[in-house]
């Protein structure tokens, strides 16, 4: 047995705080729910936390191999060396124990507590739990909310984070039937880093159809995207980043070479339409790619949520699929399992079980393979 706790923070930021944040508790194959409400106060120590956990994740991650197109360009965008200087493994660990720390206060204070209260007597400590924060703002999607205590009192819970809009699609009926999960796993640009590993594990998968596009131009992806069958899985690997609020994906090498998930909206609707329950971006900086696959309504996504360095993206997705499409493992099990497992990288690459993230419509369920 499972549940669901969606959490919406409503209106509101770390500035200003949230006055009317609401839980809602959903059991599996039971259509009614529980819901209580609260408040957060204003936090903005958290804010500038996060930008100098982020100032030195980014400094120290700049020694590494990351699936960036160019960490000279990330320099400015992250203002690196605003006052940091002498960065070592040591100052980050600190920094992300004073992080945790703070956000366990602020979700202590006094307008959280009977909601906490009321939630905790709702669930079971070994029972699995998707815990998915419903919110816009930026700062909120990246925060560390797995690090905090309820995520430590309750070991089968992991988190997932959603827009406050979402909504379902009902063709079913309109949807092709396919024998097979059907993969497209597109290969963009690789210069610098190694995409061999996923190459290699797709290609070993039983029970499924795996098409590979490599490099492929703008055209030759949006026609993939329409295909007739349709796909249960989008996979990405290769370079890409965010700009503001818009992702975007360098799929080859070319002069023509990057693209935005807006740009291939048309295709992406078909290929919901069609089926689609879950798209991996195994690349730099995803939340852009994120929110707009979203707004379209895609069942689950899961991204980075910052710049990964190539081994633990290579990494993260062997233990993902291995427990998700061979063990068939349910995906939130499979997603913790595999983010989990990136601590023991941790020693190489600070930071790396913070990185993956679920996006979830809280409207659909989590594909299961074995009824995908």
């Amino acid at each position: 047995m499972s549940k669901s706790v969606v959490i919406s923070l409503g209106h509101g930021n770390l500035n200003q705080g949230f006055p009317r944040v609401t839980v809602q508790v959903w059991e599996t194959n039971n259509p009614h729910r529980e819901q209580f409400i609260g408040s957060l106060p204003p936090a903005p120590q958290l804010d500038q936390l996060y930008k100098n956990w982020r100032i030195i994740y980014q400094s120290l991650c700049d020694r590494k191999l990351l699936r960036t197109p160019s960490t000279d360009d990330l320099d400015d965008y992250l203002e690196i060396g605003n006052g940091v200087t002498n960065i070592s493994q040591h100052n980050f660990t600190e920094l992300c124990a004073g992080l945790e720390a703070e956000m366990d206060t602020w979700l202590k204070s006094e307008g959280i507590l009977g909601l906490s209260r009321k939630l905790r007597s709702a669930l079971h400590l070994n029972e699995e739990i998707n815990v998915i924060v419903e919110t816009d703002d930026d700062l909120m999607r990246r925060l560390p909310w797995h690090r905090c205590d309820f995520f430590r009192d309750y070991s089968k819970a992991e988190l997932a984070i959603s827009r406050p809009e979402y909504m379902r699609h009902n063709d079913l009926d309109l949807q092709p039937k396919r024998n097979v999960v059907r993969i497209l796993a597109i290969l963009g640009d690789s210069e610098g880093i190694d995409l061999g590993a996923e190459t290699e594990f797709l290609q070993g998968l039983n029970e499924c159809e795996v098409v590979f596009l490599q490099t492929p131009t703008r055209q030759e992806l949006n026609t993939s995207l329409w295909d007739n069958l349709g796909w249960d899985i989008i996979f990405f690997a290769g370079h890409s980043r965010t700009e503001g609020a818009t992702g975007r994906l360098y799929i080859n090498n070319g002069t023509d070479n990057s693209i935005t998930i807006e740009e291939l909206s048309e295709a992406l609707k078909a290929a919901i339409e069609k089926g689609l329950k879950l798209a991996i971006f195994n690349s730099c900086d995803g939340l852009g790619m994120a929110l707009a696959l979203e707004k379209l309504h895609i069942p689950t996504a899961i991204v980075m949520r910052e710049p990964v360095p190539n081994r633990v993206a290579q990494v993260f997705f062997h233990n993902f699929l291995t427990a998700f499409a061979i063990s068939h493992l349910p995906l939130y099990t499979s997603f913790q399992m595999a983010r989990r497992q990136l601590q023991g990288l941790e020693n190489e690459f600070p930071g790396a079980s913070w990185l993956p993230i679920i996006c979830q419509n809280p409207a659909v369920e989590p594909p299961v393979w074995t009824k995908i």
